[in-house]
């Protein structure tokens, strides 16, 4: 083999590893962005659709309680970048105001108050409801969003079950002495945040307060579908006064909502991919908030901020009578 024949194999060899790096490179880097755009589909889809119109609310008057952290310290800073007068009603003080800061240097908005409730406490909802109607002549929007989910049984001090007693007794206690001033404000809202896991739910209208038996999952199955026949209730009751009420589901969401329950912390570590950000898990609540579209809308039962069809028990007019005046009865609006 002469020289020209050596060079002209060598050239050959090379060209042909060259090639087919060249297309192994190829196939990796494609399927690599395939690989990206797959989870970013993925993640898009987890989050949810977010609320992107730029209306303002300036100078409106909101109350969301349990906002501290989570979907509603989320639902605080979207509302305040546009303007609105905020007071966080929270039951930690301290850790109210440290968030409370964190909205006001992130914002550049200064109307942003920190006052203390405490849900599982009839007397802290009413002192709240008290002082907030001495501070302010109306209320805009009312953002019910605090819970506890799935904790051991516990009973308040009014004797209460504390899921149910947070979660729907505080809630109804405080949105029937803000009323009037929510009136004074129409059109304004009412936002519920409930559950998909109101679907699971029954009312124990024999066992109401878990007093025969207790499960933590059925008690918090309970105090949300006590969210949305309260909701469709209330909705009936303010209709024709300009104040719409609508409730929702977040979504399962990165938050401190699964502190109170090992395996649910536990759980939320080891899926923490599959859950929604605390500001995905708002959008829902800001779109019901904010939306110029929806200031008629009343009743509804949202998820990824579309109205959804409840099932059958939702919607159970029967039930929604009996449940708002036993919960009447229970935080003393009725003897």
């Amino acid at each position: 083999m002469n020289f020209a024949e050596i060079l002209n194999k060598s050239v050959c060899q090379y060209l042909g590893n060259f090639t087919s790096m060249g297309c192994l490179t190829f196939l990796l880097t494609c399927g690599s962005l395939i690989a990206a755009l797959v989870l970013f589909a993925l993640w898009k889809y987890k989050e949810g659709p977010s609320y992107c119109k730029t209306n303002r609310i300036d100078g409106k008057v909101v109350i969301i309680t349990g906002c501290n952290t989570g979907i509603g310290k989320e639902t605080a800073l979207e509302l305040a970048r546009r303007g609105a007068r905020i007071y966080m009603a929270c039951r930690d003080y301290n850790r109210c105001e440290k968030a409370r800061q964190d909205i006001i240097y992130e914002t550049g908005n200064s109307k942003i108050f920190n006052r203390r409730l405490d849900l599982s406490s009839l007397q802290s909802v009413r002192e709240f409801a008290e002082q907030f109607k001495k501070e302010e002549q109306r209320l805009d929007i009312l953002i019910n969003n605090a819970g506890i989910m799935a904790t051991p049984r516990k009973l308040t001090v009014d004797g209460y079950e504390q899921q149910f007693a947070v979660n729907h007794l505080g809630h109804f206690l405080l949105t029937n002495l803000l009323l009037d001033h929510l009136k004074a404000a129409a059109p304004s809202r009412i936002i519920v945040v409930s559950s998909w896991m109101y679907a699971l739910g029954r009312i124990q209208t024999e066992d109401l307060n878990s007093e025969k038996s207790y499960n933590d999952f059925r008690a918090y199955a309970q105090s949300k579908l006590a969210n949305v026949l309260f909701t469709q209730k209330l909705a009936k009751i303010l209709k024709g006064s300009g104040v719409t009420v609508n409730c929702l589901h977040p979504g399962s969401v990165q938050t401190e909502l699964f502190r109170n329950n090992r395996f649910l912390a536990i759980s939320s570590q080891l899926t923490k991919l599959a859950l929604r950000s605390p500001r995905g898990g708002a959008q829902t609540s800001i779109y019901l908030a904010l939306d110029p579209d929806l200031v008629e809308q009343t009743g509804g039962y949202y998820d990824r901020m579309t109205l959804q069809k409840l099932v059958a028990k939702a919607c159970d007019n029967e039930m929604a009578d009996w449940l708002w005046q036993k919960s009447a009865k229970m935080v003393g609006l009725q003897k």
